[in-house]
Formats: structure tokens, C-alpha cells, sequence
């Protein structure tokens, strides 16, 4: 493989607009329940009472996130009918004339990422705006962000500018399926994980 692109996210500074999120939607034409990218609203913590006082020991902060088009693709494994495919610059992308709907791929990923469509009965998913970059255009969720707080570029040229850092919560072990996705971490994602919440499950989640 010549290069991987991956996508990078700054936790620390994100709004949580959900303007990329739109700007993924409205570009790719997506049907009503159906985000190629969706923003994690994640809440934690309580007030903590010392002596007479009451202290907010509260974290809150947003996770941006779409498909990584990881460098171990595992709903690529999954898929029965060879449909998902992983091109030279490490795009992970469905083809549809061979895609059954089955639903496997989205079961195996664990971000979630990979997204029925019932209207079509097939799977969808993130294609990391390949046809603009064909353009020389960046991605349109990169592009719409009033924060700034995205960028993409290959693997390695993120990691020598950013450093290597692909998980906080609720993000599961990079090392299942190795995600082109490298993170700045919020202030308050040091925080144990048990004692965070996805404040907007029901949004964000497929189950």
C-alpha cells in the first residue's frame, strides 16, 4: 500500500457543532437516520462536597467520528460476498453491486461505522469524499468545520505532526482493527471510563 489517509480530530477544541455531521449528509445525499459521521456528546462526573462546600468535579466534552478506514479493516473480514474493499490509499469503501445487505460488517465494526440502508437494502458508509479528493478538495466534513478541529492527510504525516494517539472513551482498543483516526484528548477524558457516559446513545449508536 502506497500511503493510508486518515483522518485527525481535536477533542480539545470541538464545540460540538455537528456542522460536519450536516455537511456529511447534505453532500452525500444521506436518507433521514442514516450518519456517515456523528458526534459523541460524552458527560461524567458529580459535585463533590468539601466541608461546607460544594465543588463541580463534572467533565464533558465531543467526539467526531465517522468510519477510519482502519489499516485492518474487520468488516472487511467479515463480509461474505467480497463487497467492501480497501483501495491502494487505504479508502475503505462498499461496492453495491455486490453488497447483499446482510448486516455483517455492521455487526463486526465495532465504531459503528457501517450503516444500513432500508430503503436501498444495502450497507453504506463513509467513503472519505474520494471523488473530491480526486478534485484536490479535502473531505466536506473537513472542510465545514468552524473549529478547525479536523484535518486529514496519510497516516504517517499526521502522526509526525500530531503524534500517535487513537483512543479515549468510548472508542474500543485500537489493536481490534488498527483505526487511521488520530485523536487530541479533551482535558476531561482523563477521566476513568466508567464514571463517563455517551450522553446522546440514542443518536449516535446503531443497536
Amino acid at each position: 500500500m502506497s500511503k493510508q489517509y486518515a483522518f485527525y480530530f481535536d477533542s480539545s477544541a470541538c464545540s460540538g457543532c455537528k456542522t460536519c455531521q450536516v455537511a456529511c449528509k447534505d453532500k452525500n445525499d444521506l436518507t433521514t437516520g442514516i450518519h456517515w459521521r456523528r458526534i459523541y456528546e460524552i458527560t461524567g462526573g458529580d459535585w463533590e462536597k468539601e466541608e461546607d462546600t460544594w465543588i463541580p468535579n463534572i467533565s464533558s466534552y465531543h467526539l467526531s467520528m465517522s468510519c477510519n478506514h482502519c489499516e485492518d479493516p474487520i468488516c472487511l473480514q467479515s463480509c461474505p460476498t467480497t463487497a467492501i474493499v480497501k483501495r491502494e490509499d487505504g479508502i475503505v469503501l462498499i461496492d453495491p453491486e455486490r453488497c447483499m445487505g446482510c448486516r455483517y460488517c455492521e455487526w463486526a465494526c465495532p465504531y459503528d461505522a457501517l450503516q444500513y440502508d432500508e430503503k436501498t437494502g444495502l450497507m453504506t458508509k463513509c467513503d472519505f469524499c474520494f471523488d473530491y479528493l480526486e478534485q484536490g478538495k479535502p473531505p466536506s466534513c473537513v472542510a465545514s468545520c468552524p473549529m478547525r478541529v479536523l484535518e486529514y492527510g496519510t497516516r504517517d504525516e499526521l502522526m509526525k505532526k500530531y503524534g500517535k494517539e487513537d483512543r479515549i472513551f468510548p472508542m474500543p482498543d485500537p489493536k481490534i482493527c488498527i483505526p487511521s483516526f488520530l485523536i487530541k484528548a479533551h482535558k476531561d477524558a482523563q477521566m476513568e471510563d466508567y464514571e463517563l457516559k455517551i450522553s446522546n446513545r440514542e443518536e449516535v449508536k446503531n443497536d
